[in-house]
C-alpha cells in the first residue's frame, strides 16, 4: 500500500527560507530541494515532490542518497512508495541504492525484498545485499548468497571473510581465503589480504600470519598503509611485538589508529616503558592522539602505578582541549582511583558533565579501597538519583564497600536488591563478594548457604574469599574444604598454600605446615616473592625481604633499628603468628624486621623533606605485623604513609588506619 506524503505548510518568509520560497515560486523545486537536503531538513524537502508533476531519476537519486547518508529509514521508505505510486521505472543503479539504504538502516527483509524483484541484476546488486547480511552478522544467508553469485570480486571475498572474522569464525574466513587463492579468477587486493591477517590475529596463528606476509611481499601488496597496519595488528595479537614494532617502524605514514594499537599492544606484551616511550613519541610527532589512545596510556598507568606519567596526560589532555565529555575522562577518574589520588579523581569526576556508569564505579570502588566506605554508599545513591542504568560491575564496588568496612547488613540488603530490586542477575563476582563480607565477619553457616543455594559452581574467587576469612578467624576445618577446592581449580597458585600454611603456622600445627611445604615442592610450586616499590623524584625503587641490595641499604637498616625501638617504647609487640617456620621468636622477628614494605617506607622517609606523604606499593596483601608497625610509624615521625597492596589502600596517619584494622 503507498503511503501519501505529508501535507504541511512550511514555507514562511523569513530570512532563513526567503530563498527556498523564491525558488519553489519560480518552480525551481531541484535546487530547493537540494538547499533543505543539505540543511538535513529531508521531511520538508519529500514534501516537494507532491508539487513536482513527473520527478526525474535525479531527484529520487539525490533524495535517496541523503536518506541513506542521515540513515534516515522512515523518509527513504517514503521516496520508495512515491516511486511506486508515480509509474516511476527505476533502473539498475536506483534499485542498487535502495537495496544499500534499506541494508544500512538495519532492515534486511526490505532490502532482499528489492533484490528479489530486480528484473536485472549486476554484481554490484550482489555485493550489496551479501555485505548487508554479513555485517549484521547472519552469515549463513550470506554464505548462501556467496555461493549463488553469478560472478565474484574482492569486495565480495573481503567482506564476507570480514563477516566471519566480526563474528570469531576466523578459520571459516582464513578457508575463504585459500579457496580465493585457488581461484585464479580472483587476485587478493589489500583488503582481502587484511581481512585474512585479521583472522590470523584473531585465531591467533602466527605461522598463517607469516605466510600471508610472505605473499604479501612476493605480490607487491607490501606498499599499502592498510596492510602495514593489518599486519602490525596481527603480529601485536599473536605475541610478537618485536615484529610488529618492526612493521611499525617502517611504515611512511602512520595515522593516530596505527599509533595506538601499536601502544596499546606494548603494554598488553607487558613492554610497559616501551608502551611509554612510544606514546612521547606521538605526542611530538604532529599526530593528535584521540580518546582511545588516552584511555588506553591512562589504563596503562593505573595498572602499573604511575601517577606522575598519568598527570602529565592529564595536563597534555588539557592543554589541546578534551573536554569532560570524553570518554578518557572517565580513564582519568579510573587511574587516579587506583594510583591512591582520591581528590583529583573526585576533582575530575565533579568536572564531568554527564559522568557515564564506568566513572560512578570507578569512584564507589576508588572510596571503598581507601577506606571511606560512607562515601562510597553516599556516590551509590547519588548514582541511582541520577537515573543511569545500573550493571553488575556497580554492584561489586558497592559490595566491595560494605565488605572492606565490615558493614555484613547493609551488604546482604544490597546483595539481594540486585534481583529484587534492580531486576539484574547475581554474578559469580556478587557471590564471592557477599561469601567474602560474610566470612571476614565469621558469619560462616550464612556463607555456606549462600554456596549451597547458588545456581552455578563456586569459582576460585568465591573459594579464596572463604579461605581469606578462615584464615582471619582460624576456621581450619573449612580452611581444608576452601584450599582443597582451590588446588582442583588452579593447583599451581601459590597464594593457596601460603594462606593455608599461615593458618597451620597461627594455631601451631607445625607438621601440617611442613605437609604444605611439601606438597609445593612436590608440585612445584613456588611462593610469589613479595615486592614494595616507592617513586621519589620521578624514578622507582623496588624492595624484596631482607634486600640488601640497595645503596642505601645502611641508611635504612640504621633507620629501622632506631625506628623499631622507638615503636616498642611506644607499646608495639611483633607478630609473630605468620612466620612460616618453627623458630626461635627473636629469630621470627628478625624476619619481620626486613620485610619488603618496611624497607620502602624507611627509604621514603630517609630520602623525602619531613612531613613529606610516602606512598608505596605491594604486590602481595600487607602482613599483619608490617600493618601494626607503619601504624606507630607514621605516628612517631609525623607523617601520612599510604600503601597499596593487592587488596586495597592503607591511609596510614597519627597511629591509625584508615581501613579500621579490617582488611
Amino acid at each position: 500500500m503507498t503511503r501519501p506524503l505529508p501535507q504541511k505548510t512550511f514555507f514562511k518568509f523569513n530570512a532563513k527560507d526567503g530563498l527556498i520560497s523564491r525558488l519553489c515560486g519560480d518552480k525551481r523545486y531541484k535546487e530547493a530541494m537540494d538547499i533543505l537536503c543539505n540543511q538535513k531538513r529531508l521531511t520538508e524537502a519529500l514534501q516537494l515532490l507532491t508539487h513536482i508533476e513527473r520527478p526525474s531519476a535525479l531527484i529520487y537519486s539525490t533524495l535517496l542518497q541523503h536518506c541513506l547518508q542521515q540513515r534516515a529509514l522512515e523518509e527513504g521508505r517514503l521516496v520508495h512508495d512515491h516511486i511506486r505510486g508515480s509509474g516511476f521505472v527505476p533502473g539498475l543503479f536506483m534499485y542498487n541504492r535502495f537495496i544499500d539504504m534499506y541494508a544500512k538502516c538495519g532492515c534486511l527483509q526490505d532490502a532482499q525484498k528489492v533484490f528479489d524483484e530486480m528484473p536485472d541484476r549486476d554484481l554490484c546488486s550482489w555485493n550489496t545485499i551479501l555485505s548487508g547480511y554479513a555485517k549484521a552478522g547472519q552469515l549463513d544467508e550470506a554464505r548462501r548468497l556467496f555461493d549463488e553469485m553469478p560472478e565474484r570480486d574482492n569486495f565480495s571475498w573481503s567482506s564476507l571473510m570480514s563477516g566471519y572474522v566480526r563474528q570469531h569464525r576466523p578459520k571459516e574466513a582464513l578457508e575463504l581465503y585459500r579457496m580465493m587463492q585457488r581461484n585464479q579468477i580472483s587476485k587478493s587486493n589489500k583488503f582481502t589480504v587484511s581481512s585474512a591477517l585479521a583472522a590470523s590475529a584473531a585465531m591467533p596463528s602466527l605461522r598463517l600470519g607469516k605466510e600471508i606476509h610472505g605473499y604479501i611481499m612476493r605480490t607487491g601488496l607490501d606498499s599499502d598503509e592498510i596492510v602495514w597496519s593489518a599486519l602490525t595488528d596481527m603480529y601485536g595479537k599473536c605475541g610478537s611485538i618485536k615484529d610488529a614494532r618492526c612493521i611499525f617502524d617502517k611504515m611512511e605514514e602512520r595515522d593516530v589508529v596505527s599509533w595506538t594499537a601499536m601502544i596499546d599492544r606494548c603494554f598488553e606484551d607487558g613492554t610497559r616503558e616501551e608502551g611509554f616511550a612510544l606514546f612521547s613519541k606521538l605526542m611530538s610527532s604532529g599526530t593528535r592522539p584521540n580518546d582511545f589512545t588516552f584511555a588506553g596510556v591512562l589504563n596503562a598507568c593505573a595498572d602499573h602505578v604511575a601517577e606522575e606519567l598519568g598527570k602529565q596526560v592529564h595536563g597534555y589532555m588539557t592543554r589541546v582541549g578534551f573536554g569532560p565529555f570524553s570518554f578518557a575522562a572517565s580513564a582519568l577518574v579510573h587511574m587516579y582511583c587506583k594510583c591512591g589520588n582520591i581528590e583529583n579523581a573526585k576533582r575530575v569526576f565533579n568536572g564531568m558533565p554527564k559522568p557515564d556508569i564506568v566513572s560512578w564505579t570507578s569512584l564507589i570502588v576508588g572510596y571503598a579501597q581507601h577506606g571511606q566506605p560512607k562515601e562510597a554508599l553516599k556516590i551509590f545513591e547519588l548514582l541511582l538519583e541520577s537515573g543511569i542504568k545500573l550493571d553488575h560491575v556497580t554492584f561489586v564496588g558497592v559490595l566491595s564497600a560494605c565488605t572492606h568496612a565490615g558493614l555484613v547488613d547493609e551488604g546482604l540488603a544490597y546483595f539481594h536488591s540486585i534481583k529484587t530490586k534492580h531486576k539484574l542477575k547475581h554474578t559469580a563476582d556478587h557471590y564471592a563478594c557477599i561469601v567474602d563480607l560474610l566470612a571476614r565477619a565469621g558469619r560462616f553457616e550464612e556463607a555456606e548457604k549462600i554456596i549451597n543455594d547458588m545456581p552455578g559452581k563456586p569459582d576460585k574467587y568465591l573459594w579464596a574469599s572463604l579461605l581469606g576469612g578462615c584464615r582471619i578467624h582460624g576456621n581450619i576445618e573449612l580452611a581444608k574444604r576452601a584450599a582443597e577446592a582451590l588446588f582442583k581449580i588452579e593447583p599451581e597458585n601459590p597464594a593457596t598454600y601460603v594462606t593455608l600454611a599461615n593458618i597451620y603456622a597461627t594455631a601451631g600445627m607445625w607438621s601440617e605446615v611442613a605437609k604444605v611445604r611439601k606438597i609445593m615442592d612436590e608440585r612445584r610450586v613456588v611462593k610469589k616473592p613479595g615486592l614494595s616499590w616507592i617513586e621519589i623524584k620521578r624514578e622507582t625503587y623496588v624492595f624484596t625481604v631482607g634486600d640488601e641490595s640497595h645503596p642505601k641499604y645502611n641508611e635504612i637498616r640504621e633507620f629501622l633499628k632506631k625506628i623499631s625501638k622507638r615503636i616498642r617504647e611506644e607499646g608495639y609487640v611483633p607478630n609473630t603468628n605468620f612466620v612460616l617456620h618453627d623458630v626461635e621468636e627473636e629469630q621470627k622477628e628478625q624476619n619481620l624486621s626486613y620485610h619488603s614494605e618496611k624497607l620502602a617506607v624507611a627509604f621514603g622517609i630517609i630520602s623525602t623533606p619531613p612531613g613529606t606523604p610516602i606512598k608505596v606499593f605491594k604486590n602481595l596483601r600487607t602482613c599483619v605485623d608490617c600493618h601494626t608497625a607503619i601504624k606507630f610509624i607514621s605516628k612517631i615521625v609525623k607523617r601520612k604513609i599510604i600503601v597499596r597492596d593487592s587488596n586495597r589502600f592503607h591511609c596510614f596517619e597519627n597511629g591509625s588506619c584508615s581501613c579500621g584494622d579490617y582488611w
